[in-house]
């Protein structure tokens, strides 16, 4: 193996950082480097439910699915407690062991992983932050999990699930006490951070209990510089996501729109976590719109994942993306296409800049 010396090295790091500040103009060529779905599961349940029962991760079959629609990245919820189920507490080894195979399962298919504890900043129902559920808690587990996947490219820690019902000021302490102890851990990782609010695009500027995310989330502190904001917008009237209407479809664009601009005002990166809608041909069209947005501020937007795809979802579930029956549901063609559209190199999806 060849030794690359320090002054190559340096010149190669100053080559990587033109692509991460490649401006707007370039967008078009080189759109969003990771682009998948959420593959749903392991977050079903209560905690105690026994494996294959009350939840399951996604079978090959499935993976290897969306890897020939074209997807390179994969979202995958699981619930902190069934993983850790003591705070303070080494990692359940059933459970990590099943978290670690289906990692290795989506590595086969070529796709990045993103970890997501689905816990909307609350263990066992109790609020981070409080002192049943302490921001060092919070941080350790991260610590626990962060050791297991340290350093793997593919891997990206998403902090977690859309927090609500928990002021921003709390909840910036918690997700930057996080960042600390996975960074003390040695792990270099893409780090993905959410707002409260449910994470919301569309209210990332709106006033509430601690602030609004667009000013107290500029409060992110990272040693590595290697995270950026992970945001979720759906298209129905309340942008819930639980409608099969789509009238919020210009909110959703204009939100898309209102968070690039953010985005390039303050020099931060993004990431939409979960957007979706139903087969109607209408939304779809709307989804497409979103899409090639993104697509065209891929400097800004390192990558999305659709909401929802997996094995137990129902075909009657208005959001869903799994195949029944061979076939494939109508938002496939417009995610085939955000799919297949033009992306820069896998190295270049990372906001590393020290």
């Amino acid at each position: 193996m060849a030794i690359i010396s320090l002054s190559v090295w340096r010149r190669l790091l100053a080559a990587s950082m033109l692509i991460l500040v490649a401006p707007a103009s370039m967008a078009a060529e080189a759109g969003p480097c990771m682009r998948g779905v959420n593959l749903s599961g392991a977050e079903f349940g209560e905690p105690g439910g026994e494996y294959f029962k009350a939840y399951a991760y996604p079978s090959e079959e499935t993976i290897a699915y969306f890897e020939k629609a074209g997807t390179n990245t994969v979202r995958l919820p699981f619930l902190w407690e069934r993983l850790q189920p003591e705070l303070g507490k080494p990692l359940d080894e059933a459970e990590l062991t099943r978290l670690k195979d289906t990692v290795d399962l989506l590595r086969k298919h070529h796709q990045r992983i993103v970890l997501d504890p689905h816990n909307y900043a609350s263990y066992n129902k109790v609020k981070i932050g409080s002192d049943a559920v302490t921001n060092a808690a919070f941080a350790e587990f991260w610590a626990r999990l962060a050791v297991e996947f340290s350093n793997q490219d593919d891997v990206v820690f998403g902090l977690m699930n859309e927090p609500n019902d928990i002021d921003t000021d709390v909840w910036l302490k918690a997700a930057n006490a996080a960042i600390r102890t996975i960074r003390a851990t040695g792990s270099n990782n893409l780090i993905l951070v959410p707002g409260t609010k449910w994470t919301g695009a569309h209210s990332w500027m709106t006033d509430g209990p601690g602030g609004a995310n667009g000013t107290v989330m500029l409060g992110v502190t990272d040693p590595r510089n290697n995270y950026a904001y992970e945001v979720h917008q759906y298209f129905d009237d309340d942008s819930s996501g639980t409608h099969a209407e789509c009238t919020g479809g210009q909110k959703a664009l204009d939100a898309i729109g209102g968070m690039t601009k953010w985005a390039k005002d303050n020099g931060k990166k993004l990431f939409l976590g979960e957007f979706g809608v139903s087969q109607d041909k209408a939304c779809v069209a709307e989804l497409t719109g979103v899409l090639h947005a993104m697509q065209a501020d891929g400097a800004v937007w390192l990558g999305w994942t659709y909401w929802v795809a997996g094995d137990w979802w129902p075909e009657t579930e208005t959001l869903n993306v799994q195949p029944h029956d061979g076939k494939d549901r109508a938002q496939m063609k417009a995610l085939k296409a955000a799919f297949k559209a033009a992306k820069p190199a896998a190295g270049a999806c990372t906001t590393l800049t020290d």
